[in-house]
């Protein structure tokens, strides 16, 4: 059984290794002449990384209208003095602040955005969180694949942004497994779901799925903002666009927290996929082969050929496909990275209590959050 489970994984990264290849091989084209007027919708809380380069890289887009509304639940949030100043450099820029503290669900973040929806002016809405940052081409490379009717809703790949080590051993994880689960799942069956950090969604399609209302119970808000377009008719895009997403793990507590919380969304929203997860898990899997082989030169053969295809996997996703310069200056780490991975799938099979900011809360069958 080890021995299957190996030669699957090698299976599942030689078409990993394909489909990356697929994904960065798309043409890509801008029509200047498209140029719609967007509303982007930014839910704040508490100060991350960065936290004033990363609003100001929104104020400084190569685009001709748009809007900024971030959306707070208190007013003493420490963000709030940040977009305070923002507002006050880029006088230029159609900057809005809104402070609500009105909840529609358990998912405090989907209450940020409805809030801020309100005051959106515009058709088309891009959702980005508060810890990214974009170049001036962000909003006209995003923005690019709604010129089909049919695109309902278009995400981004991003490349990790970290300080410390803890930050670099889980934006490995991001990079080389978390995206190469993403391009697999594009290849096979299409995008039916979204990336939490930037989420670009017409508003007609977000008023026919239910608003925010609809998915202000989930865990997973992403997934299900590009799940339920689906369900509707609509594609999804990823687009060729990669963002900088800060990663601000500081102890390994964060790191299982989080990475826990990601297992049991998609145990509870997909719990087939979750399963299937053991074919991917080569590297863990090929070092137990290798102990109940007793160590033997074809235990080490299979080992060395898991990880060595694991690696090139990990290069061209990390390396070739992101560009991503802390996974390529730590790639050694992914066996390390991937031997964690596995230990917190296995913790992931049971149980279904998360700690999300500051809040225990427990997950039922669907991914939809309830308060302990």
């Amino acid at each position: 059984m080890l021995l299957i489970l190996c030669l699957s994984a090698i299976c599942y990264y030689c078409y990993g290794v394909y489909a990356i290849i697929d994904f960065c091989s798309q043409p890509t084209t801008t029509a200047s002449d498209f140029q719609p007027p967007i509303s982007v919708l930014k839910p704040i809380c508490g100060l991350d990384i960065d936290t004033y380069e990363n609003f100001k890289s929104f104020c400084l887009q190569d685009y001709p209208e748009y809007e900024i509304i971030f959306c707070v639940r208190d007013g003493n949030d420490p963000c709030v003095t940040v977009v305070k100043q923002i507002i006050a450099d880029f006088p230029n820029v159609d900057i809005s602040l809104v402070i609500s503290d009105r909840i529609i669900g358990t998912n405090l973040k989907v209450s940020n955005l409805a809030n801020a929806v309100t005051q959106a002016k515009h058709p088309f809405l891009v959702l980005a969180d508060s810890d990214i940052s974009v170049g001036s081409d962000y909003l006209q490379q995003v923005i690019q694949p709604m010129q089909q009717e049919s695109v309902g809703v278009v995400t981004c790949l991003y490349r990790p942004v970290v300080r410390g080590w803890v930050a670099i051993l889980e934006a490995v994880g991001i990079a080389t497994e978390y995206h190469t689960g993403v391009l697999v799942a594009r290849k096979l069956e299409g995008m039916k779901f979204a990336l939490g950090p930037t989420i670009a969604i017409r508003k007609t399609v977000l008023e026919a799925i239910g608003g925010f209302t609809a998915i202000a119970d989930y865990l997973a808000d992403d997934f299900q903002l590009g799940y339920l377009p689906t369900q509707i008719g609509y594609q999804v895009v990823l687009s060729e666009y990669i963002i900088n997403h800060a990663i601000a793990t500081e102890s390994l507590t964060d790191l299982i927290q989080r990475q826990t919380r990601w297992n049991f969304c998609t145990r509870f929203s997909r719990p087939g996929g979750y399963l299937g997860l053991i074919f991917t898990q080569g590297t863990a899997v090929s070092l137990l082969f290798l102990l109940a082989t007793g160590g033997s030169i074809w235990g080490l053969s299979v080992l060395l050929l898991t990880w060595g295809t694991r690696l090139i996997l990990a290069w061209v996703m990390a390396v070739w496909c992101l560009q991503d310069p802390i996974t390529t200056k730590f790639l050694w780490l992914v066996p390390i990275r991937d031997v964690v991975s596995f230990l917190l799938w296995c913790y992931g099979l049971v149980g279904n209590t998360i700690e999300w900011r500051g809040r225990r809360l427990k997950l039922i069958p669907g991914g939809k959050l309830e308060i302990i």
